[in-house]
């Protein structure tokens, strides 16, 4: 089995957090393998962030550390949309932000879509945890890798710092019951 997400954002929005998160969850706490990668505009916020997470119930199926034909991809920002359209297969799942990313750009894929920073905002206050929203929607479709709830809660609780965790997980909780 091997499984590729692609997480597209602009700085400031989690997106490596994010990946970070999937990997660990991934790797540590499902027991498979996963690799990682991270490219990032030199701008402290605001230009493109882009993460590839591969993971793999073998070592030998993840001999590519980049996203070439992805399972999930998740636009949070529409840099080079149609560029990385290019990368997605028919049965792809995309999850899109609707405050940033028309979801029209994507008929045709199993589309997952929500004002999700609206929703990170109304449940904690802040935009900030929009990424973990994000993470609680699509652990769901992610239970058939091997990665689950609480294999995500205990990634989430290992990265992210103890000021900012109560605020995440709920973010997390939030993005749980979405539909």
């Amino acid at each position: 089995m091997r499984y590729e997400i692609l997480i597209v954002g602009r700085g400031g929005q989690g997106v490596l957090l994010l990946g970070r998160i999937l990997g660990v969850a991934a790797s540590k706490y499902a027991g498979l393998h996963a690799t990682v990668t991270e490219a990032y505009a030199a701008e402290t916020r605001g230009g493109e962030s882009r993460s590839d997470v591969i993971i793999a119930s073998s070592i030998y199926e993840a001999p590519y550390i980049k996203v070439l034909n992805a399972d999930m991809a998740i636009f949070m920002f529409p840099f080079r949309v149609d560029e990385y359209k290019k990368l997605l297969k028919e049965s792809s799942i995309v999850v899109v932000d609707e405050e940033y990313v028309n979801p029209e750009l994507f008929k045709g894929y199993k589309l997952i879509s929500a004002r999700f920073g609206e929703i990170a905002e109304k449940a904690t206050g802040t935009r900030r945890v929009t990424n973990i929203v994000i993470l609680g929607r699509i652990i769901k479709e992610l239970k058939s890798v091997g990665i689950s709830e609480e294999h995500a809660r205990r990634a989430l609780e290992e990265l992210v710092p103890p000021r900012w965790l109560q605020l995440n997980i709920k973010a997390f909780e939030e993005g749980l019951k979405l539909p």
